[in-house]
């Protein structure tokens, strides 16, 4: 066969196509497979003929093919990035104050003893002579600053702040966006949010913003933040919810808004908006090592932000509603022991003597479930919807008691009020009232499975060694019940573990070392009070109320144990 020569023409046009298809793998940086309809080139061996039962209607013959046959190359379209605040911020940004204050603070403050030289030292004068004139010089004060942020709500020059920003101020001044400056008085604030409302009086109207609703904001949802980040002022950063519901141990209320919108040093008081420019949330604290942001900061939500800055405004004070009652959580062993599906609710572990509720309405084992309409998942949200409920008002409460799901009607009374509770030894041992609705039952921990590592009497020297197995008179022949020896409480064991006259139950003489009880925190000189919110009157009492519930098919049985000193606690302990 005769070689076959490739026309110049043909080859030339082969190469151009195969520079133009690499071109185009190089803009794109990925090569495409390119997909065009296929054509026989003159001298080109032509495809078999499909089969009759395959073939497709014949094609009309194509028009003669273009010099190249790659598909067009596009422009790469410049990437904008998403949507632009600026407009948004723009119209927010003189709403937005620098607040800055002064403390005076004496010189000599936290300064100790001047110290001295060893007697005999070659530099014992000099020494003394300089300390000496320095404790002459004491006695002279010296202001300290500090900056912060925060926003006004209303034109007439009411602005809302952290309570830290200003807490221990001689002077508060507001510095403006446009410059200004105006000396400003505090009207009211509250610790426990960390919030206070400041007042200016401005010559004209000014900027202001209002507060949104933060219980529709959703985890993902933009917000941007304005302040005053280490004195740079009308800052603006844009982030996302991070979280919501976040309890970092700040106070009571503790419902923060977690935001990877950067906040630094200088924004706390400063808002935290929405996309409609709405308040929603307080720029409060951040977690961060190295005292920058890392993108974890806090906000206290403007579904309780907004209450607290209108009592402080109305009254200078907050008034919030008190139910009196002493709770603890509900964990997976009390829940099981109650017939609970899940562990939900806030447990009464007791109630304050004089309280609101001190009716008998709401009992020491009770379940609250629900508060005026609002579901109480875990304990500690029941101090913030009490908290935030007016003064006086009548609720539905609803409790689990018996096993059984009831609605009470309960009045609130007014949080400081309960002060007098607690002069009169009815709130905790150490006077707490931290938590402003409800005081939690002392010296437990979390799961208050743990021992009270609080201030308990200690048994009398004639009290028998626990350690070494001793009963006490009256109880030769104790009951053994859940690894407890327990015993009928008497005068005799009264004096010997320093048990109230106000206790009553039966007591606990001796624990099983390694026992379910012992892990529970059970100890010597506790008074078992209930078994299943049923009062107990003897060591067989116990027994025959614990087999019951192993007869139910109950896994725990829920005690109410009172300390010596009639603490209440609720311990769930296994029965297996």
């Amino acid at each position: 066969m005769a070689p076959t020569n490739r026309s110049p023409f043909r080859r030339t046009l082969a190469l151009m196509a195969s520079a133009a298809i690499l071109a185009h793998a190089g803009m794109n940086g990925v090569a495409y497979a390119q997909t065009a309809p296929e054509t026989t080139a003159p001298g080109a061996t032509a495809p078999a003929p499909a089969t009759p039962e395959t073939a497709a209607p014949a094609p009309t013959p194509p028009a003669p093919a273009a010099p190249e046959q790659t598909a067009p190359i596009q422009a790469a379209v410049p990437n904008t990035g998403p949507a632009s605040v600026a407009d948004l911020a723009e119209g927010l940004l003189d709403a937005v104050v620098n607040i800055s204050t002064s403390q005076k603070v004496k010189d000599d403050e936290g300064a100790g003893p001047a110290p001295r030289a060893p007697d005999g030292s070659p530099f014992q004068e000099f020494f003394n002579d300089f300390f000496n004139k320095q404790q002459g010089n004491k006695g002279g004060n010296h202001n300290v600053s500090s900056l912060g942020s925060g926003f006004v709500i209303d034109p007439a020059g009411y602005i809302v702040t952290n309570n830290h920003v200003i807490e221990g101020a001689d002077d508060i001044e507001i510095n403006f966006a446009n410059g200004s400056k105006l000396k400003a008085k505090l009207i009211g604030t509250d610790t426990k949010t960390d919030l206070s409302v400041l007042k200016v009086e401005p010559k004209t109207p000014l900027k202001s913003v209002k507060f949104g609703d933060s219980s529709e904001m959703r985890i993902g949802d933009w917000v941007m933040a304005i302040g005053n980040p280490f004195g740079f002022g009308g800052s603006v950063t844009v982030g996302i919810i991070s979280g919501r519901g976040r309890n970092i141990n700040a106070g009571p209320y503790d419902n923060f808004i977690q935001t990877d919108a950067a906040i630094n040093k200088g924004n706390s008081g400063g808002p935290l908006f929405n996309m409609k420019g709405e308040v929603i949330g307080i720029n409060t604290a951040i977690i961060s090592p190295s005292g920058g942001s890392i993108g974890i900061g806090f906000s206290v939500p403007s579904e309780l932000a907004s209450g607290v800055v209108e009592q402080l405004r109305q009254y200078g004070e907050t008034r919030r509603g008190w139910l009196g009652v002493r709770i603890q959580p509900v964990t997976d062993d009390i829940a099981d022991s109650l017939g609970l599906d899940t562990a939900k609710g806030a447990l009464v572990a007791g109630v304050i003597k004089g309280g609101p509720v001190d009716d008998g309405s709401i009992k020491a084992g009770d379940v609250i479930l629900k508060f005026d309409g609002k579901t109480v998942s875990e304990m500690r949200d029941l101090p913030r919807v009490v908290a935030e409920s007016t003064v006086g008002k009548e609720v539905d409460v609803v409790v689990l008691r018996d096993g059984k799901e009831q609605t009470v009607k309960v009045k609130l009374g007014r949080l400081e009020d309960s002060d007098q509770a607690a002069a009169s030894g009815d709130s905790a041992p150490d006077g707490s009232q931290d938590d402003g609705v409800i005081t939690p039952d002392p010296g437990e921990n979390n799961d208050m499975d743990q021992p009270d590592s609080g201030d308990q009497p200690k048994p009398a020297p004639d009290a028998p060694d626990q350690h070494k197995g001793q009963v006490l008179p009256d109880a030769a022949t104790p009951k053994n019940v859940l690894g407890l020896s327990l015993s009928l409480l008497s005068a005799e064991t009264r004096k010997a573990f320093g048990i109230a006259e106000s206790v009553d139950g039966v007591v606990v003489t001796e624990v099983t070392p390694g026992s379910a009880s012992a892990e529970k925190g059970l100890k010597p000189g506790d008074v078992i009070v209930e078994v299943a919110q049923e009062f107990m009157k003897s060591p067989d009492a116990v027994a025959a109320k614990v087999q019951a519930l192993k007869q139910e098919g109950r896994r725990n049985a829920q005690l109410m144990i009172a300390s010596a000193n009639g603490d209440l606690r609720f311990v769930a302990v296994p029965m297996e």
